[in-house]
């Protein structure tokens, strides 16, 4: 099996996949199991906003540079070490004695799935030259995200139900091992000709801004809104933002392109990334929960209650690709938000005795909403780019996907542990992401009107004709 045959690259196709597999099912499969953690490790909601998070936020953190780390050092090479960082970070997290230990061992696998998913892209990429090739290989690389979610939640519920919470990272590392072998045999090497330059003050912004804004937003129900750690980190946030921006817009490949922020779709498509996301880490933070804690559904049930979601992203993404290829991006951006929002506004008046029928309808439509949103968004932000700066682009409306669940588990879960009773958390939690879905309607019609187009054309042609200087 090698590069040189359709049936060799397809090969190292599903190397990677079966990789990413398990990362991106890290984001559903440890959702069903957080009641048992809970339970097992006497955790707060604190400490489980931290087991999503860590995880989610080091990803945000690290996305970009690990892309250019595995341009300028080797594909394949990266590949292999976020092979082997993620599944010790799961062995590690199977043997966690503390909620504490949980978070760290996430913060492992986490580092190594950074290195994984972007630098999979640049071999996708690399090993298929042909286009059409290529556009077939990247849709069914988009298709693992509905599996994982359809596989993630049911799975974790059939482990955590006959095993035990801790077999759900057991399961990574014999697929790691495998990928690990597969991957040194048959994956070929590359690197970029042209990589972009180190930005390591960018980067260390970067991680300053995320982790302080987090901390502050987990944390801030615990120790005080006026409390001066909190006062602290909102500064420390503020600051880093200052100096990022100051820091960016001076350096000639930045890690962080602010000129991309000119362009009204690829803005709105952040927003919307963000918004998105945060809707769709709430929606899997907070519905095991309740399907366990208030409905009294075992992990396996609500698991299995969260499968019209699944079917309805996998369903709605190939569908949402075909409407932005024929019709533009305003129909699925439309759609998906006003889904998302009719379904938050539902779930804020979800009681005990709400129909198990009526809240599989609603998840089903959720999901319908999250599938239909994803495309159009990669197409926004990379819309009117030049093609040099396309996967630039792309990066950070990805980045944007992390931030965005991360902040959606660290708000849901201040909100529900602030709440008097669980259902008017989950209430209030649901009324937040009806709110964050309502803008993505608005900004659907504001990215996709003339003016928005003409603005990302102007933005396009800067790239050519601005000088940008290096700091000295």
């Amino acid at each position: 099996m090698g590069a040189d045959t359709a049936r060799g690259r397809f090969g190292i196709l599903a190397i990677l996949c079966s990789s990413i597999l398990v990362v991106a099912m890290d984001n559903t499969i440890v959702n069903v199991a957080l009641p048992v953690v809970r339970t097992d490790l006497g955790a707060s909601i604190n400490g489980l906003q931290w087991t999503i998070d860590s995880y989610t936020l080091v990803i945000a953190c690290f996305l970009m540079l690990a892309g250019a780390t595995g341009d300028r050092l080797g594909r394949k090479r990266t590949f292999m070490a976020g092979l082997v960082l993620f599944g010790l970070g799961s062995l590690l997290c199977s043997l966690a004695p503390s909620i504490g230990w949980l978070v760290a061992a996430r913060i492992v696998q986490a580092l190594g799935g950074a290195m994984l998913n972007p630098v999979a892209m640049s071999i996708i990429t690399n090993v298929f030259a042909d286009p059409g090739e290529r556009a077939r290989a990247i849709g069914v690389w988009g298709s693992i995200v509905g599996i994982s979610l359809g596989v993630g939640p049911v799975l974790g519920g059939v482990l955590t139900e006959s095993v035990g919470w801790r077999a759900i990272f057991w399961v990574n590392v014999p697929v790691v091992v495998a990928a690990l072998v597969l991957t040194a045999r048959y994956v070929p090497e590359s690197r970029a000709p042209h990589p972009r330059r180190p930005d390591p003050a960018g980067q260390l912004l970067v991680v300053v801004l995320l982790g302080s804004v987090v901390t502050a937003a987990i944390e801030g129900q615990r120790l005080g809104w006026g409390s001066p750690v909190i006062i602290s980190l909102a500064g420390l946030g503020a600051l880093a933002l200052l100096a990022l921006i100051r820091w960016e817009i001076r350096r000639r490949e930045p890690l962080v392109e602010l000129r991309f922020f000119r362009s009204a779709p690829f803005s709105s498509a952040t927003v919307s990334a963000v918004c998105g996301l945060a809707a769709f880490g709430t929606f899997l933070f907070l519905s095991p929960l309740y399907l366990q804690d208030v409905r009294g559904l075992s992990a396996l049930q609500s698991g299995l209650m969260l499968l019209p979601t699944a079917v309805a992203v996998t369903i709605a993404a190939p569908l949402s690709g075909r409407l932005v290829a024929t019709r533009g991006a305003r129909i699925p951006l439309l759609t998906a938000g006003i889904s998302m929002t009719v379904v938050a506004v539902l779930l804020t008046t979800a009681s005990a005795t709400t129909p198990l029928w009526v809240l599989a309808l609603a998840y089903g439509v959720f999901g319908l909403g999250f599938g239909l949103l994803n495309p159009p968004i990669t197409n926004a932000a990379v819309s009117g780019m030049p093609r040099s700066q396309a996967g630039v682009a792309a990066a950070v409306a990805s980045t944007s996907r992390q931030v965005g669940q991360t902040l959606g588990v660290a708000v849901a879960g201040t909100i529900l542990a602030a709440a008097t009773t669980p259902l008017t958390g989950y209430a209030a939690a649901w009324w937040a992401v009806a709110g964050g879905t309502t803008l993505i309607i608005a900004l659907a019609v504001l990215a996709t009107t003339a003016w928005a187009r003409a603005g990302a054309e102007r933005v396009a042609r800067r790239f050519a004709d601005e000088p940008i200087t290096e700091p000295v």
